[in-house]
């Protein structure tokens, strides 16, 4: 199975070129849909590789992609700026999920 990245910009996309994964650089709502659309109909591609500032920016649709299909995986991955998650998010995660303090 190939991994494919969905990407808000070159240097990630660069980077991810360099390690042998296909890809493709998108800024709009509709371009992310389509993409989201074409990787749906290759059978080949086991993982989805997306930027964080994209699923940010249109979590309705990376949501319905999600919960509609079981295949391809998606995962989000921090671009070169770093991830916009907090120092303790897994802990808080956690702490919201379960109720106990770690």
């Amino acid at each position: 199975m190939k991994m494919y990245l969905i990407s808000d910009n070159v240097d990630t996309y660069t980077g991810m070129r360099l390690a042998g994964v296909d890809g493709i650089v998108i800024h709009e709502r509709e371009e992310l849909r389509t993409a989201l659309e074409d990787v749906l109909a290759d059978k080949t591609v086991g993982i989805v590789l997306l930027t964080e500032k994209l699923g940010r920016e249109f979590p309705d649709l990376i949501d319905t992609f999600r919960l509609e299909r079981k295949m391809p995986l998606l995962v989000e991955i921090p671009d070169r700026h770093g991830t916009g998650r907090k120092k303790d998010f897994i802990t808080s995660y956690i702490t919201e999920a379960i109720g106990l303090k770690l």
